[in-house]
């Protein structure tokens, strides 16, 4: 015989490679095409992996022989799975500490406000009346007007409440706070801010509080919250911001009229809190002169309807609704 000619042999059929196709499936593996040159594929948590897969993904070992591993190495500390049990720990810890509050009104302000400042005094008036109506004041925990707002609540007996962040330059809890809650995550933080809040005031501040109002804004106009009053304290603070919102953002069709109206204007403290009161008996169908809230300030629905604005953006200081 030729020895080039290929020798065939015949293998009795016993099953094996059949019944160990079965046992494999049977134990949630992958359905895979027959193939003598595919790697044996393996179960690590919830992946299947062959042993190239276990190389990308770090499976190379069970989950209980790193478990029991006895001087891991700490490199899991900074791992996206580790960070994730850290994030839900937050969600955790701040549902637990923030579900009994009550009402409670979100007040966001610079973290800059000295207390000589005008600003520092109308923080801690808004968070002492606010607080005599019955509400809760959460701040972000830090100085300036958050300190004002948990100062002014907690001088009349209501509860202030601090949800602080972790920040490059340490920020402490201001000494007003009852219930503190340390945060690493802006987002976990910020979810407590809106979920916990029957109404958000917002105080002249930066990037921050400009963050906050407008993820609130969005949030309200993409309907992923129950519509709740936001009201802006300073109106030469907020002036140019309103005209641009009007004259850039409107004018071009990027919001209308009803995103507008969203927020209220007022410089007055006692405003404030009716505002937020006529926003909570709407809200219990209690027999109210409805307000519609517009970047001019609170204005009934008759006030509005007389007075529509036109398409040019006020001047600073203008009310928008004789522009």
């Amino acid at each position: 015989m030729d020895d080039r000619t290929p020798r065939t042999e015949t293998v009795p059929d016993t099953g094996d490679a059949h019944d160990a196709g079965d046992a494999h499936a049977a134990h949630g593996a992958p359905d895979r095409p027959p193939d003598d040159m595919a790697p044996a594929s393996r179960r690590a948590g919830r992946m299947w992996v062959t042993p190239k897969a276990a190389d990308v993904v770090g499976a190379s070992s069970t989950e209980d022989e790193k478990l029991l591993e006895r001087r891991p190495s700490l490199d899991f500390l900074d791992t996206d799975p580790w960070r994730a049990l850290r994030i839900l720990a937050e969600f955790v810890e701040g549902f637990d500490a923030m579900a009994k509050v009550g009402p409670a009104i979100t007040v966001f302000g610079s973290a800059r406000t000295p207390r000589t400042d005008p600003v520092y005094e109308m923080a801690r008036t808004i968070g002492r009346k606010l607080a005599q109506s019955g509400y809760a004041i959460i701040t972000g925990g830090g100085p300036g007007a958050m300190e004002a707002a948990n100062r002014g609540c907690r001088e009349v007996g209501g509860l202030s409440v601090g949800c602080n962040i972790e920040l490059p330059h340490e920020q402490g809890l201001n000494p007003y706070v009852d219930l503190g809650i340390e945060f690493r995550y802006f987002f976990a933080r910020k979810t407590m801010f809106v979920k916990y809040a029957d109404g958000f005031v917002i105080l002249p501040g930066g990037f921050g509080t400009l963050d906050e109002l407008t993820e609130a804004l969005t949030l309200i106009q993409t309907g992923k919250v129950s519509h709740f009053p936001v009201v802006l304290v300073g109106s030469a603070y907020w002036a140019g911001m309103l005209d641009w919102f009007r004259g850039t953002l409107l004018a071009s069709g990027a919001i209308d009229e009803a995103d507008l109206a969203i927020m209220q204007l007022t410089d007055d403290p006692d405003e404030v809190v009716e505002i937020i009161k006529r926003f909570r008996d709407a809200g219990t169908g209690a027999q109210v002169d409805e307000a519609v809230p517009t970047a001019a300030g609170p204005r009934t629905v008759s006030e509005v309807t007389a007075a529509r604005p036109t398409e040019a953006a006020p001047s600073r200081g203008q009310d928008a609704s004789e522009a």
